[in-house]
């Protein structure tokens, strides 16, 4: 025999020897107490009349079998109503057969018909529905004397005989309307508890379908702006990148010349840390500007125009050819932002890769479209992956230049005019002066292109 396991030092009595849950298994006799008691009570009082009759007919085993099968019926009348509906039927035929004498306390039938319909099948509740005319019939073929005899000892039914007579001359209306009764009554009671069940059942199941439908808009409300954070968050760091690097790269050009300027070149000096000074204070201004753009709408989140770009890399000490074809149009404001920010890391790129004895060509094309077209000459070899030496023009020093290969900068670019409907070229060939690097932007001059 096993030991019961231990749960804090003591035995768990609530597990079976076998291994089963015992609190199942009480959960399960605890659902079937009400059943079990309602039967154990048909039986108690079948019993007693079962004896009371006996003295009258002299038979006691089929009288102790009909209330053993009703009593039982009536006990599965709410877990298994369909085999109680069986057993009834076959009781009352068995007893038909038997010429068992009819007993008051078969009227707990009533019972198994409110069970039927109140908890069985489909094909259940149909089957009960015809066996209550059938029933009726049945009584009145077979045992309605018998009944009136049993039940004119308890309750006077002449009322109820005597309306039944109405509908016809003979006994057998009256039997076949109290049988109806018997079952019929019980019978609808429990199919309108049914259908009031089911009823709310569905109403039930709406709510939680519209909680679960609120719910998923809930849900589907935060996706979006968790989404939407999410890219206010990736421009704020592509606009972050551009404004820094650019003028990070403007000024890491003055303060490289700077350093080989000669002692008694105080004025150019001055000028070129002047103009460091003027680039940081402009790239901390569109930082702020950028900031605020987050929180006001209406803001850029840029200053300047592309004149002001192509002037700032050409007062930082670089060559700059500028071009301009056509006639400038003017842009929405978010579209004069993304060609702002387009060029302005084109020149980013031609001052950190370029060099520094070759011009920076600028090209601005209005032909129904913006094209914008930055081309410098490559100061390394293209790598993928290395930093590659080069020989400064201005001294003997060496100086590490990362290799001009398209990173967050080009795809920040493309991304922008994408959204816009713009696109973007990057290029590199092989001329008479070097490699050249050429970045090429299509830039749309009206909203919703």
């Amino acid at each position: 025999m096993s030991r019961p396991a231990l749960q804090g030092g003591r035995p768990d009595y609530r597990r079976r020897s076998d291994g089963g849950d015992l609190d199942l298994d009480l959960t399960r006799v605890r659902s079937w107490a009400p059943d079990a008691v309602l039967a154990a009570l048909v039986l108690l009082l079948g019993l007693v009349e079962a004896t009371h009759t006996v003295q009258l007919y002299g038979t006691r085993l089929p009288l102790v079998l009909v209330v053993l099968g009703i009593a039982a019926a009536v006990g599965l009348s709410r877990r298994a109503p369909g085999i109680g509906l069986a057993l009834v039927w076959l009781v009352c035929f068995l007893q038909v057969m038997t010429g068992t004498p009819v007993l008051l306390t078969q009227l707990t039938i009533g019972f198994v018909a409110f069970g039927t319909a109140r908890w069985g099948s489909t094909l259940t509740v149909w089957l009960s529905a015809l066996s209550i005319p059938l029933g009726a019939a049945v009584v009145v073929l077979f045992a309605a004397s018998e009944v009136y005899d049993v039940l004119a000892g308890f309750i006077d039914y002449n009322s109820i005989i005597n309306g039944a007579y109405r509908f016809g001359s003979s006994w057998q209306v009256g039997s076949a309307v109290l049988g109806m009764l018997v079952l019929g009554v019980p019978w609808l009671a429990g199919l309108a508890l049914r259908f009031g069940s089911r009823a709310e059942q569905s109403r039930v199941s709406q709510v939680a379908a519209e909680e679960d439908a609120a719910r998923a808009v809930q849900e589907s409300e935060q996706a979006r702006e968790i989404a939407r954070l999410r890219e206010e968050q990736t421009r704020l760091a592509r606009d972050v990148h551009d404004v820094v690097g650019h003028s990070l790269a403007v000024i890491l050009a003055q303060a490289e010349s700077a350093q080989y300027l000669k002692d008694a070149d105080t004025e150019k000096l001055k000028a070129t840390m002047e103009t460091i000074a003027t680039s940081a204070r402009t790239s901390l201004q569109d930082v702020r500007q950028v900031l605020t753009s987050t929180q006001s709408p209406t803001s850029s989140g840029r200053s300047g125009s592309l004149d002001t770009l192509v002037d700032g890399v050409r007062g930082s000490g670089h060559e700059v050819v500028s071009t301009v074809v056509g006639q400038p149009q003017p842009m929405p404001p978010e579209l004069e932002t993304v060609a702002y920010r387009v060029l302005q890391e084109m020149l980013t790129n031609a001052i950190k890769h370029g060099r520094r004895d070759s011009p920076v060509f600028v090209e601005r094309h209005w032909e129904g479209e913006l094209r914008l077209e930055v081309r410098n000459v490559v100061g390394v070899e293209q790598s993928s992956d290395v930093t590659q030496p080069i020989r400064s023009i201005t001294g003997g020093e060496t100086a590490r230049v990362a290799a001009a290969t398209p990173g967050q900068g080009v795809d920040g670019m493309r991304r922008r005019l994408e959204a816009v409907g713009g696109r973007l070229d990057v290029r590199r060939r092989d001329e008479a002066g070097g490699q050249t690097f050429t970045a090429t932007a299509w830039v749309p001059v009206r909203g919703g292109a």
